[in-house]
């Protein structure tokens, strides 16, 4: 099982992985299908299922269903252009995507939120179908985005899990179990084994400025959300305050009254950031999912910025060691909300983040399983229950609560010697099963918990 860094980490848009980014990129596999096709089209029409048409409005997945059809995908988008097409879409009725015709689109009447009919494969599943000149349908594909802006045809996730059919990788672990025999044979950290993995396909000058790069648009993403003032779209009328909060820490660094609890506000102010950006549509990493994209960035600026003796040579160990264990997290339970609950979001970051932490601040192997699995323990049985299907509340504040987690069980890890009752992969099986059990009121279809007992929502 090998599941790059890359996919891991993905640079992309707002508000949510799985309801925005996962729908644009199905849309763009579509088109693709369409320029392979011998057909003539004439139309495209689009139906959103499950969780995807419950949450859909909230989380712009019509929107990115549009502009997905319309060219648009998540690494390069451009709100501004953006803007500008989908008023064109709507004028015209039609869309214009490079390599086809002109297609008849109404969003209207062409984007379908069927409450009614839930696909088998995934509770995030939507149908793109194009047509002829008379109407009728010529090509159709069913798509589930399964979390973390990856998507699978129908096809694909019948097949299974393990769809990796690259060149063999020095350290192919699928559980933490393996994951420790291997480090224990071979010597390496975690990072090393990840590196090793990583630049056997992709080499080292790509891993170098790729994982630059996502460490900047991470930080990038913090700076702008710690800037920036105003209210949140969506009609809750959310007040944007993670800058409000960063100027009164900052004024008040250095006063002897300060009490040291105050450390935590700088670790969620962090997070804040980036998810106040994410829920206005900024650019952000999925890490491992747009909804929980500040847990990770705000514990790897808490290490920056507030540990004796930090570097930023250690960056890429961090993230490496943090996409090893999302990736056991994702291969053997889930990362999405519709599917598990936010236990498998922000519970799934908050280890990768602990794990991360762990191992830059000298963490052995076992030290660094052991903090991944103290995060996700404490996070088993949260639901995802978004108020009016926005990524804000209660996402904003989780995300600053489930970075302190990480750092606290980086820090209980380091005091240990790595051995514990309950291993990592224990844990991520009882999330699996726990996300099985849970009600799908309350997997990200606002059908629950606080998204029905909010008042004026």
């Amino acid at each position: 099982m090998f599941l790059s860094v890359f996919e891991m980490f993905k640079v992309g848009i707002g508000p949510s992985s799985s309801h925005t980014m996962g729908p644009m990129v199905a849309a763009g596999r579509f088109l693709d299908l369409m320029r392979a096709s011998p057909f003539a089209f004439a139309g495209l029409r689009a139906s959103l299922h499950g969780s995807l048409a419950f949450t859909g409005v909230g989380h712009a997945t019509d929107r990115a269903t549009i502009l997905g059809l319309a060219g648009f995908v998540p690494d390069t988008y451009d709100r501004e252009k953006a803007d500008a097409a989908l008023d064109e879409i709507k004028a015209r009725k039609s869309i214009r995507p490079a390599g086809l015709p002109e297609l008849a689109f109404d969003p209207a009447s062409d984007l379908i939120f069927d409450f009614d009919t839930p696909l088998e494969g995934h509770a995030n599943g939507m149908m793109l179908m194009a047509t002829d000149a008379q109407g009728d349908v010529i090509l159709r594909e069913t798509y589930y985005s399964i979390g973390g802006g990856f998507v699978m045809t129908e096809a694909e996730l019948a097949a299974g899990k393990d769809t990796d059919d690259g060149a063999p990788v020095p350290f192919p672990f699928k559980t933490a179990a393996q994951m420790l025999e291997m480090a224990a044979a071979s010597g390496r950290s975690i990072a090393a084994m990840k590196r090793a993995n990583e630049i056997s396909r992709g080499g080292a000058e790509g891993l170098k400025t790729g994982t630059q790069r996502l460490w900047q648009v991470m930080n990038d993403c913090i700076d702008r959300g710690l800037s920036t003032e105003g209210t949140l779209p969506g009609g809750l009328m959310v007040k944007r305050r993670a800058k409000g909060i960063h100027d009164k820490l900052m004024a008040e660094r250095g006063m002897n009254l300060t009490p040291p609890h105050t450390i935590n506000d700088w670790m969620s102010v962090y997070a804040m950031a980036v998810n106040e950006e994410n829920a206005a549509g900024g650019q952000v990493v999925t890490a491992p999912t747009n909804g929980a994209a500040g847990v990770l960035p705000a514990t790897l600026r808490y290490y920056l910025d507030h540990v004796p003796g930090a570097s930023e040579a250690h960056v890429e160990d961090f993230l490496l060691t943090a996409a090893a264990i999302g990736g056991l997290v994702k291969y053997n339970a889930s990362i999405s909300g519709a599917e598990a609950g936010c236990q498998a979001e922000v519970g799934s970051a908050a280890a990768m983040a602990a794990a991360g932490l762990c191992a830059v601040m000298g963490g052995t192997p076992e030290q660094v399983e052991n903090a991944a699995e103290i995060a996700l323990e404490h996070h088993l049985g949260m639901t995802c229950d978004p108020v009016k299907g926005l990524v804000q509340v209660p996402c904003i504040e989780r995300n600053g609560l489930g970075a302190i987690k990480a750092v606290s069980a980086a820090s209980l890890s380091l005091r240990g010697d790595g051995t514990h009752l309950v291993p990592l992969d224990a844990c991520i099986e009882t999330m699996r099963q726990t996300g099985e059990d849970m009600a799908e009121k309350y997997k990200e279809t606002s059908l629950g918990g606080l998204a029905v007992n909010v008042p004026n929502c």
